[in-house]
């Protein structure tokens, strides 16, 4: 099978690990073909999620690389042994592919901390909600591409509805809730999609108040993805250009700390749903 052109960032993510645990070991890229007994060349490709690689391969290298982490090797294991494609693949070529990789990204999540000032979070909004944003978008989308864009968002959240789904607990500013998307009417119907969805079980949802002031990471928009192991969790940052994926230890600790600071301010989910219930009775 030739090499992938493009690959996701969930494979990315997976060859990069295995790259980094055999420069830990300080094992070069001959010792690792030998002994998957490869070609030299295959091991670039996998290290860089160009070629798919075994879950049995994956413990293979990480055995002789004498990576004693067995939490972290079994969670690189599952990743390598998930090859099914998901619901995401239907929009490949309709969508840029970094809109599949967050698909991913929350499909495989354990958890899900999100931090937002002016947007809602994707998973909670509605889909004429998600329309007026995409109908915002500078250049202008034509109608069959806004179309394309709410399809995907909606079905998004359906990772929410899974037997098991991934703790959703999101901290939203004021800010974002008083924005009036499509008007004062499609506005009140988003808050009160908010305020039924924060009900779930597996979904908190926080609130900041303008009175607060200042807190870290206020001009950000920020996911962060835990993982089996908190080594493989990835940060999604949303920026007019698109989504740009973090993963260093250094970042992943920042971002941590950030999201932490932003939530010892917010209001917890019960006065957070009144203030809400507030804004929606008001419009």
């Amino acid at each position: 099978m030739p090499p992938r052109s493009a690959p996701t960032e969930r494979q990315r993510r997976l060859g990069a690990e295995l790259r980094r645990m055999r420069v830990e070991a300080g094992m070069t890229t001959e010792y690792a073909a030998g002994l998957l007994n490869v070609p030299r060349t295959n091991v670039p490709n996998m290290e860089s999620g160009r070629s798919g690689i075994s879950a049995e391969r994956v413990r293979t290298l990480a055995a002789n690389y004498g990576c004693a982490d067995q939490g972290l090797v079994e969670a690189l294991a599952a990743m390598a042994a998930g090859r099914e494609k998901g619901w995401w693949e239907a929009y490949r070529g309709q969508l840029r592919d970094e809109f599949l990789d967050i698909a991913e990204l929350e499909w495989h999540a354990r958890r899900l901390r999100i931090a937002v000032t002016v947007h809602l979070p994707g998973l909670l909004q509605t889909g004429e909600h998600a329309r007026a944003v995409f109908e915002a978008v500078i250049p202008r989308l034509p109608a069959s591409d806004v179309g394309v864009r709410v399809a995907h968002r909606i079905d998004r959240q359906q990772v929410l509805d899974r037997p098991t789904p991934p703790e959703l607990d999101v901290i939203v500013h004021e800010a974002a809730l008083r924005m009036e998307f499509g008007g004062p009417a499609v506005a009140r119907r988003q808050l009160e999609h908010l305020l039924h969805m924060s009900e779930r079980e597996a979904v908190t949802v926080r609130v900041i108040p303008f009175k607060v002031g200042s807190f870290p990471g206020a001009g950000q928009s920020v996911v962060y993805a835990e993982s089996a192991v908190p080594r493989l969790d990835t940060v999604e940052l949303d920026s007019t250009h698109g989504p740009e994926f973090i993963d260093t230890e250094a970042q992943l600790l920042k971002y941590r700390a950030q999201l932490d600071a932003a939530q010892s301010v917010a209001l917890a989910p019960e006065p957070a749903r009144d203030f809400i219930r507030t804004l929606a009775d008001n419009l």
